[in-house]
């Protein structure tokens, strides 16, 4: 019932499964590689591949994490929605994470097109992009709880 309410809500507030609405800047939709069979993914499994926690997708291959630049308005809403944190927060997890000597942060990239081709030409890729960017030889999955 409570999470029947809670959708209620966000759909009054104009919240979709896949982020708030295409005006908005910080809109996104998560994008794995073509061959990937999944259709939808949980959050907590997006928060640890993007933690790099969880390496491996359920079939075994490597999950591979792309991002946009931390000034990103989709940066922002990501690793809010995503780990209920600020770009800073994350940040200050990978500056630990490099100095023990435990894991680098998955590569960034400057544009939406440039996330959308690097998960295109890698398989076992996944990244984010803004909702209204052209995901063109990709697939869009659906981010659930």
């Amino acid at each position: 019932m409570k999470r029947f309410v809670r959708i209620l809500v966000l759909a009054a507030l104009g919240v979709t499964a896949g982020r708030i609405s295409a005006e908005d800047p910080g809109a996104f939709k998560v994008i794995v590689h073509p061959s990937n069979p999944a259709t939808q993914i949980t959050r907590l499994k997006v928060g640890e591949i993007f933690l790099k926690k969880d390496k491996r997708w359920p079939d075994g291959q490597p999950a591979v994490p792309v991002e946009p630049s931390g000034k990103s308005p989709v940066r922002q809403r990501f690793d809010q929605e995503i780990f209920g944190k600020q770009v800073i927060a994350l940040s200050a997890y990978w500056q630990q994470m490099i100095f023990s000597g435990k894991g680098i942060p998955p590569p960034e990239k400057s544009t939406d097109a440039d996330v959308v081709t690097f998960v295109r030409e890698t398989p076992g890729a996944i990244g984010y992009v803004g909702s209204g960017a052209d995901a063109t030889g990709v697939k869009v999955v659906t981010v659930v709880d």
